[in-house]
């Protein structure tokens, strides 16, 4: 049987989180805030590099329960950590770029309490709280619950410290940096800022063109008319903290050195034949097989910005099933070029095109996690099932599905 994962209403999450409120904390918190996943149509492994991307947000919301507290401790219970509290003092957390510190918190608390030691960093007054955590977004799908947490925690610290920072797009990108930073020098995830600004700053209805050179975003109409996105959870394990995404994004900052520029989104399509034989000689990148790597991982920069680019301007004539080549292409780039698909999600995206998808591709940081498929609407559930039976007859466990629908971001539900 397919197994799909429906997202809650919004009434839904604020009760499951006031009902894990009352039994772990006790009393009544000062609110309920949540915050979207997020899927990404187009633009992969390109925000490190001050590339393009366009993600949305997702219905599927991690909520929120707080308390402020006086002094600095945060307490956390989460209902996916059945069993355990995460306790530990704002004043305790230190950010990796100073090196390994004996005693210091650890744990997925630290996306969490990163958020308001990163919001002290930035100059706020910002004190200790007492919380918990419920979610719908699936964890280790590539879907990004980590910025939702992150993105769920800065919205409920805005809100009851008075920043003022939420009401305004410019206010939620502080946000958004502040969730950065914690997930990167405190919880010691070396991703980009593509997932929080997703979180925090997209629009029912709508995508975002996130330009990470300067954080700046566009909002992108999403009507995908008798269209529908399915995301394929692959089930495959998925880490960001395991080395491969860090060793990636310090391969292209190295590129970007030998080339002589700020970062890698600055090469446009004209610029790509040369900059590749410069890495091809670069001798500061290694011996010829690795300046190899290297210009591989170039390339799928440069083309993948170019495919965001196609993709945004489809979609602004209404020619929404040609965006399925364009997510095919986006796939072999980021398989073959950046090396970040694995079996499980090569096998969703080829089994989804047969079934008759109009293209797909992986999404997230890879190395497990979702894929995306466009599909005709009325064909979701019939391609859902032969992906699932594909899966089974590669021995593999079996995916997950949902529809992915753009929707709210960060803000208070109760």
């Amino acid at each position: 049987m397919t197994d799909w994962t429906p997202a809650w209403t919004r009434a839904e999450g604020a009760r499951r989180v006031r009902e894990l409120f009352a039994a772990h904390v006790g009393g009544e918190p000062d609110g309920v805030w949540s915050a979207p996943g997020r899927a990404n149509l187009i633009g992969e492994h390109t925000d490190y590099s001050g590339g393009l991307s366009v993600p949305f947000a997702l219905p599927h919301r991690t909520y929120l329960a707080l308390r402020r507290r006086d002094d600095d401790v945060v307490r956390l219970v989460s209902a996916q950590e059945p069993g355990t509290v995460w306790e530990a003092r704002l004043a305790d957390l230190r950010s990796v770029a100073d090196g390994p510190v004996e005693g210091a918190p650890t744990g997925w608390g630290t996306y969490v309490a990163g958020v308001a030691w990163a919001l002290a960093q930035d100059g706020h007054e910002v004190t200790g709280f007492e919380a918990v955590v419920d979610s719908c977004v699936p964890y280790g799908a590539g879907l990004s619950s980590s910025a939702a947490l992150e993105s769920a925690t800065a919205v409920a610290l805005d809100d009851v410290l008075g920043l003022g920072l939420g009401g305004t797009d410019e206010g939620r990108k502080a946000l958004a940096a502040a969730c950065v930073r914690a997930e990167n020098e405190i919880a010691g995830a070396a991703t980009g800022g593509m997932d929080q600004a997703a979180s925090l700053r997209c629009q029912e209805d709508h995508a975002i063109l996130l330009d990470s050179a300067d954080h700046s975003v566009r909002q992108v109409p999403m009507d995908l008319g008798d269209h529908a996105l399915l995301v394929i959870d692959t089930r495959a394990p998925h880490s960001l903290v395991d080395g491969q995404y860090a060793a990636r994004r310090a391969m292209c900052e190295e590129a970007a050195v030998a080339l002589g520029i700020d970062y890698l989104g600055l090469l446009g399509p004209d610029d790509l034949d040369d900059a590749l034989a410069r890495v091809a000689t670069a001798p500061t990148l290694g011996d010829p097989e690795r300046r190899e790597v290297v210009a591989r991982r170039v390339r799928h920069v440069v083309t993948e910005n170019a495919r965001v680019r196609q993709t945004t301007s489809l979609l602004a004539d209404g020619r929404v099933p040609e965006v399925g080549a364009v997510l095919s292409a986006a796939h072999a780039s980021l398989r073959d070029d950046f090396e970040v698909s694995c079996r499980e999600l090569d096998v969703a995206v080829d089994a989804a095109v047969a079934a008759g998808a109009l293209g797909g591709r992986m999404v997230g940081g890879g190395f497990g996690g979702s894929a995306l498929a466009l599909v005709r609407t009325p064909d979701a559930e019939r391609i859902a099932d032969d992906v699932a039976r594909a899966f089974a007859d590669a021995d593999l466990t079996a995916p997950g599905f949902l529809l992915a629908t753009a929707s709210a971001p960060a803000g208070r539900d109760a």
